[in-house]
């Protein structure tokens, strides 16, 4: 939250957002013209200082927002710079690596594909990478299903936290003769976990992975024997007109903010992770299904209203998307998703983080309201907590404006 010198900010920002996303049923029936219009353009415009002082309060390079509401309108926002050192400043279209709400997109592809009868979320993953020549040394191999996997109670270890891969990106990306086209292949990932003990027993427990998506990413592209990108882009990207989403799978990304990260970053890279040219300085190929995407929240906050209002796929599937967790608790993982009981309800969503970025991207059923913010810097993660307590507060007044 604000401190306290901004109270009377914080209450134009609520004002403004409970009218911005009122039903137009709900709102005032002055004609277009009429002093409601200025009103609500002069609080957008607070809004818009608004986000100028979170950025400020939290020293952060460049910011952008968006959110979707309930009637599908998009307003966005953008504050700072997309690039401190080239004077280039942060526009509502900048577009940012998404890190691990690219989860979203992998989870909903895989029930797309059992939809069509290529892969069953409760086949063992056996089926599909049994012969890999490395399959007898996955911890729990023989009893892991495909849907244990999008849901992390898989028992896997996750590759990010082993010392052995961070030592060696830490040699593929920052060191002086390193080639920067160079990456983590899925299958080189997926070495680290092998030969270990198994987290949990498959489906006794709950431990976020990526190696897990890695594994996950496998099997999709073994199921439909097509690239995951290809179908991503063909399921979602193109049907939906998320243009400003695309594959992360090169060092050009086109309108792409420049990154910062901490000099002390454990795998070594420079402050900056772009170049002048405003290329990568490290490949982010390396995600691939751990979350692989650039976007800019104007996308994101489409994909959730699409994805958590049931549109995304042909067939029913909200149920079983946001199942699987305990309802006596707070907090679980779906299907590629976040789910958590908040002061002001449910809501549904992921967070992302890649070295140089972080993602935010929530939706809340009760009121059809999305939220996305995107920040191209990975050291201030706190600030996402301030974010989403405004955004309740938000929602409270759109409730009681409703």
């Amino acid at each position: 939250m604000f401190p306290a010198t901004n109270q009377s900010r914080l209450s134009l920002l609520l004002c403004f957002l409970a009218v911005s996303l009122v039903p137009p049923a709900a709102r005032s029936d002055e004609p277009a013209g009429s002093n409601a219009d200025s009103n609500r353009a002069e609080l957008r415009n607070r809004f818009q200082a608004g986000l100028d002082e979170i950025r400020q309060k939290y020293d952060l390079p460049g910011m952008t927002a968006a959110f979707a509401l309930p009637d599908g309108d998009v307003v966005a926002f953008a504050t700072g710079m997309a690039d401190q050192e080239r004077s280039r400043k942060m526009t509502v279209d900048t577009r940012m690596l998404a890190g691990s709400v690219g989860k979203t997109f992998v989870a909903a592809t895989a029930l797309a594909l059992d939809h069509d009868g290529k892969l069953l979320l409760d086949d063992k993953i056996e089926k599909y990478l049994g012969k890999e020549p490395w399959f007898e040394k996955l911890p729990g191999a023989h009893e892991i299903t495909v849907r244990q996997l999008a849901m992390h109670q898989s028992g896997v270890a996750d590759h990010v936290y082993d010392p052995r891969f961070v030592a060696r990106a830490r040699r593929l990306f920052a060191a002086p003769d390193s080639d920067p086209n160079q990456y983590f292949k899925p299958k080189e990932l997926v070495e680290f976990i092998l030969d270990r003990d198994s987290l949990f027993q498959p489906g006794k427990g709950y431990a976020y992975t990526d190696t897990g998506y890695i594994l996950l990413g496998l099997i999709i592209e073994r199921a439909a024997g097509k690239s995951y990108y290809d179908q991503v882009q063909t399921r979602f990207l193109k049907p939906l007109k998320l243009t400003r989403t695309s594959p992360a799978d090169r060092l050009e990304l086109a309108n792409l903010a420049a990154g910062y990260v901490a000099k002390d970053n454990p795998f070594g890279l420079p402050q900056k992770v772009t170049t002048d040219d405003g290329a990568m300085r490290y490949n982010p190929r390396t995600e691939w299904t751990g979350g692989g995407l650039v976007s800019n929240p104007q996308d994101l906050v489409r994909w959730a209203k699409a994805l958590y209002e049931g549109k995304a796929l042909k067939r029913p599937y909200l149920e079983e998307l946001i199942a699987g967790g305990d309802k006596s608790k707070k907090r679980w993982y779906g299907l590629g998703v976040s789910v958590a009981q908040t002061e002001m309800g449910m809501s549904y969503g992921h967070s992302g983080w890649t070295p140089g970025y972080l993602t935010l991207l929530s939706y809340f059923p009760a009121e059809r309201v999305a939220l996305a913010v995107q920040v191209n810097s990975d050291l201030r993660n706190d600030m996402l907590g301030a974010v989403m307590s405004l955004f309740n507060d938000v929602l409270q007044a759109v409730g009681s404006a409703q």
